[in-house]
């Protein structure tokens, strides 16, 4: 059994930023850090384009930022959550420069603003493009010079500790519902152990392996938002699954390399197999229209043709601001034989962030006590049916600093849980076919992509439940009587996501977003969030 006060579930930007605060405010006080691989290895690590934030208030304003937040989001983002983040977001990113991210600069030493789809100005913070991994760099460096910050790596939480594993019946209807704590499985040893902590944090990340073409890295299986679901938490807008416009197109590759929507930011033109400019016959805004009209666009233009991509042309654009800008996408596309300067860039949608995920309100407070949740695995209201480009990173900041500053304020209320149980593996087996597992999560991934993706219809999504039902029941029994396994839980996982996925968009009887039914193709008058 481990105790901890402060256990932070994912080492991405929200995670970090909070352990990081956290540790400084209760230097006498214990956080850990739990993650499933290195502590590099997240979502935030592969975030290509920046971080949007009003910098530049001569040319700039929040209410600017706002109203493209809002445009983005169709109706459904919380007005509160939206002006939140959008004022408190520029002293969030100081903070991240203070702690040594290096953002790009002119010749003046001025930042080099950006601008992406939707964004009605420059206001793209970014390092070339590979902004992630930057502050990934900076925040673990910083942590690794505080003492009471310690990583448990290659440890996989499998679920959370409630009343329920104390012999108490939990609903959905059941009021203060606790954490305690979460079983996880330390990967070294195969041993499930025992962690209480008087707060948890949930940044736990994305959801795209549940589709079978997406920018995520292997990591990225809902795990959190399954957790809380099981736990009985609320869990909202999971219909709402935003689809990159633009990965690098290289059948049977996963994840897919992202091409970054700053490329057409600085002048990239998408084109289909012809050669024509298509973007004006959809949207006024062109190649910089919202991701969501952007990528039912492009899989407009492929269903007509009858082909698996089109392109994105950079030939017209200065290649050497271009090396300058995207070294990487240069690199990456050069390896496989693509010149930009010369040729057109394939590409095709995939799966890329989950506009919902685990209810929270403005202080990353769950529906279950103590357990708060932040960056993409939860739903602040701040994206809506659609997220803005570069939001996503400023959301966490944002978001992870109010975590702090509740959970500080709560903490020396909170007493461990001593009657917990140790984890019960009685019964259980070794698997004997691990074809089992990795089968379950092919299908899972096929039906996904194939009935659940950028357009959908009611038939499409009644046969994904089905074959959901199929697999659900199948992984369960797997589960009550196999040891538990990385491979095992992300499955369980997976499966549990496509669900939701798929009851969310069941539910909602209209077209809004990114969820686009032919079923439903007009908005209703009548705007909701599908709570789970």
């Amino acid at each position: 059994m481990i105790q901890t006060d402060f256990l932070v579930i994912g080492s991405g930007i929200a995670g970090l930023s909070y352990a990081l605060k956290v540790a400084q405010h209760n230097p006498d006080k214990k956080i850990l850090v739990i993650t499933k691989t290195q502590a590099d290895e997240t979502n935030t690590k592969y975030a290509q384009g920046g971080i949007a934030g009003v910098t530049d208030l001569e040319h700039d304003s929040y209410e600017k930022h706002i109203q493209d937040t809002l445009i983005a989001g169709d109706g459904l983002c919380n007005p509160k959550t939206v002006e939140i983040v959008v004022k408190e977001g520029p002293e969030r990113i100081n903070e991240i420069i203070e702690w040594g991210t290096q953002f790009d600069k002119d010749p003046d030493g001025d930042y080099k603003l950006g601008r992406e789809g939707g964004h009605s100005e420059f206001r793209i913070l970014h390092h070339k493009d590979v902004t992630g991994k930057e502050i990934e760099r900076a925040l673990l460096e910083t942590v690794a010079r505080q003492k009471n910050i310690e990583f448990v790596k290659h440890c996989f939480v499998v679920d959370i500790i409630t009343q329920h594993h104390l012999g108490y019946l939990i609903t959905k209807s059941t009021p203060d519902i606790e954490c305690y704590g979460v079983y996880a499985l330390d990967l070294h040893t195969q041993k499930i152990i025992k962690i209480l902590s008087r707060i948890t944090l949930f940044a736990t990340g994305g959801n795209g392996q549940v589709y079978r073409t997406t920018t995520n890295p292997k990591i990225a299986t809902g795990d959190g938002v399954a957790m809380v679901y099981r736990a009985k938490g609320r869990i909202e807008n999971m219909e709402f699954i935003q689809f990159h416009p633009t990965a690098l197109y290289e059948p049977g590759i996963s994840p897919s390399f992202l091409i970054t929507e700053a490329v057409r930011g600085d002048g990239g033109i998408l084109r289909n197999k012809n050669g024509e400019a298509f973007m004006e016959k959809y949207d006024e805004r062109k190649d910089l229209a919202p991701r969501d009209i952007v990528a039912r666009a492009i899989d407009s233009e492929m269903k007509k043709e009858g082909v698996e991509n089109i392109y994105l042309d950079c030939r017209h654009m200065n290649i050497e601001k271009f090396i300058e800008h995207f070294p990487n996408i240069y690199e990456k596309c050069k390896s496989i034989g693509i010149d930009v300067a010369k040729n057109m860039i394939p590409v095709a949608p995939a799966a890329h962030y989950s506009c919902g995920g685990i209810k929270t309100d403005e202080f990353g407070r769950t529906s279950i006590k103590n357990l708060y949740a932040c960056g993409e695995c939860s739903s602040t209201g701040l994206h809506g049916a659609n997220r803005l480009a570069s939001n996503s990173l400023l959301e966490a900041l944002v978001f992870s600093h109010r975590c702090y500053l509740d959970a500080v304020r709560v903490v020396a209320d909170i007493s461990f849980n001593e009657n917990v149980p140790d984890w019960n593996a009685e019964g259980t087996t070794q698997p004997r076919e691990m074809i089992l597992i990795t089968q379950s999560i092919k299908e899972l991934q096929l039906l996904m992509s194939d009935y659940v993706g950028i357009v959908r219809t009611n038939v499409r999504l009644q046969r994904a439940m089905k074959r959901l039902d199929i697999l659900h029941e199948e992984i369960e029994n797997l589960y009550e009587t196999t040891a538990v396994s990385p491979q095992l839980a992300e499955a369980r996982n997976l499966i549990t996501v496509g669900y939701l996925i798929v009851r969310s968009a069941q539910f909602r009887k209209e077209s809004r977003g990114l969820h686009f039914n032919t079923d439903y193709p007009f908005k209703s008058e009548l705007l909701q969030n599908i709570v789970l």
